[in-house]
């Protein structure tokens, strides 16, 4: 090797070794943000198979499966996760196109009348030529930028499934609402009718002398209060159903009662909960938030080569048409190179920086955050299930006790040995407890709703996003 040679490897040696020691340290997230799956579920759970994908079909009604899947198909925030998806793609083919050389094609002109030896001439000249550019990734300041992007677009994917879980929770808890609805009118409808005929019946006896004006205004006004009850509900099916079909994407239309075996008629599915560190690996918006944590670092990462020198190499090579040597074309080329080396920007490069490092910090508390919500919502919809089975059989039993008590209050109005106000009483207090099963029972499989989405949705990490 030259001496000059030598001295040209030193000097770029000496030039990167002194650049380098201006390259800010790597900073790793805070320790605050750092969070590790309990060992065990507080509440009741089960480690067999988590869920299946398509979770709602548990419930054996084919009407809320086919609702689940049209809002699948069309819902607007879908479709909108659709588009996000491509735009993450597009982007991270922009940042793969850093790597390697470009290539183009340019090609100049011009023609000039200027007064020369022999008098006024007219000289052309046309130079075409090809350009390659190709910055080298020493440092890995590209590389970082496309892993940044390759791990958006993972994270975007994730997205996407974690927005299609809630639609089709949230389009079950719908459903499930509509139905509660459905069964609260049937009972208001039923109640209303028994209580225009022991109105007519308490009329009569009134007329007859049997009862008191209190007795018979006592039972006005319980009709009264069933009646003011249907349009109530009747305004709250309406709603529902309006939701319904602007979850499945769709204009809003008039209602038709469902015709089907209704909220008695859904099974109650009982997922197992699998182990809490699986829920890491099942929920799609962890993903997205690992992921988009993962991104931020790979920014930092390329933020932080920026301080190195980046180093370009260039080659242009074409001919040279000129009219004075009769368009006999000449060849042209150069090739070169350069070292871009940052010395004052004002702290720019610091700025952005600090500024990368303060996202990454920020995406690792996002992660704590969901992941902490994750664990929340499991044991939450765990407690509620024990919870709910307990007081659905203690309103059950409640009701078939009021419903006896009915009876007995009947029977002794009857033998004359109580006032009519003590059947209304017991007629109010078993409207009541019908309403309270109606509630509980689709409190019960809305929480249902809420254990499958907290579990995942039947959702797979390996599957869906790419692996890093």
């Amino acid at each position: 090797m030259s001496l000059s040679a030598r001295i040209y490897g030193i000097a770029v040696l000496s030039g990167v070794t002194l650049f380098s020691g201006c390259m800010p340290a790597y900073r790793a997230a805070p320790e605050q943000a750092q969070i590790a799956a309990p060992s065990g579920w507080i509440g009741s759970s089960s480690e067999g198979s988590v869920v299946d994908s398509a979770w709602w079909n548990a419930y054996g009604d084919p009407a809320l499966s086919a609702a689940v899947e049209a809002a699948l198909a069309r819902n607007n925030d879908i479709l909108g996760a659709a588009t996000r998806i491509e735009r993450a793609r597009a982007e991270l083919q922009l940042a793969d196109s850093s790597f390697g050389p470009s290539l183009s094609f340019d090609t100049g002109a011009h023609a000039e009348r200027a007064l020369g030896p022999s008098g006024m001439a007219i000289s052309r000249a046309v130079q075409p030529a090809v350009q390659l550019n190709w910055e080298l990734d020493l440092w890995g300041r590209l590389s970082s930028q496309a892993k940044a992007a390759e791990l958006s677009l993972s994270a975007t994917q994730a997205d996407y499934d974690a927005i299609a879980l809630s639609v089709a929770a949230e389009t079950a808890r719908t459903y499930i609402g509509l139905l509660g609805l459905d069964a609260q009118l049937q009972q208001a409808k039923a109640t209303s009718a028994s209580r225009a005929e022991a109105l007519r019946l308490a009329q009569e006896k009134f007329d007859a002398g049997y009862i008191s004006q209190l007795e018979l205004t006592q039972a006005q006004s319980e009709l009264e209060a069933v009646e003011q009850h249907i349009p109530q509900l009747e305004l709250a099916i309406s709603r529902h159903h309006n939701a319904l079909r602007l979850l499945s994407g769709e204009l809003p239309a008039a209602y038709e009662q469902n015709t089907g075996s209704g909220l008695s008629g859904l099974s109650l599915p009982a997922p197992g909960s699998g182990l809490p560190s699986e829920l890491l690996r099942r929920r799609p918006d962890i993903a997205r938030a690992e992921l988009g944590l993962a991104s931020k670092d790979a920014t930092l990462a390329a933020s932080r080569a920026a301080f190195l020198p980046q180093l370009a190499l260039s080659a242009r090579a074409g001919a040279l048409y000129v009219s004075a040597l009769s368009y006999d074309p000449s060849k042209v080329w150069s090739l070169g190179g350069s070292i871009l080396a940052p010395i004052f920007d004002r702290g720019r490069l610091q700025a952005q920086f600090d500024s990368a490092a303060a996202q990454r910090d920020e995406a690792a508390f996002a992660y704590r955050g969901v992941v902490l919500t994750a664990f929340s919502e499991v044991e939450n919809a765990l407690a509620g299930q024990r919870r709910f089975a307990e007081e659905l059989s203690h309103v059950t039993a409640r009701r078939d006790v009021l419903k006896r008590s009915l009876e007995h209050a009947r029977n002794r109005y009857e033998a004359g040995y109580a006032s009519y106000l003590e059947q209304l009483d017991a007629q109010r207090n078993l409207y009541e407890a019908e309403n309270q099963v109606i509630a509980v029972r689709e409190s019960q499989l809305q929480n249902m709703v809420d254990l499958y989405k907290a579990l995942g949705g039947g959702w797979d990490y390996a599957k869906t996003v790419k692996p890093e």
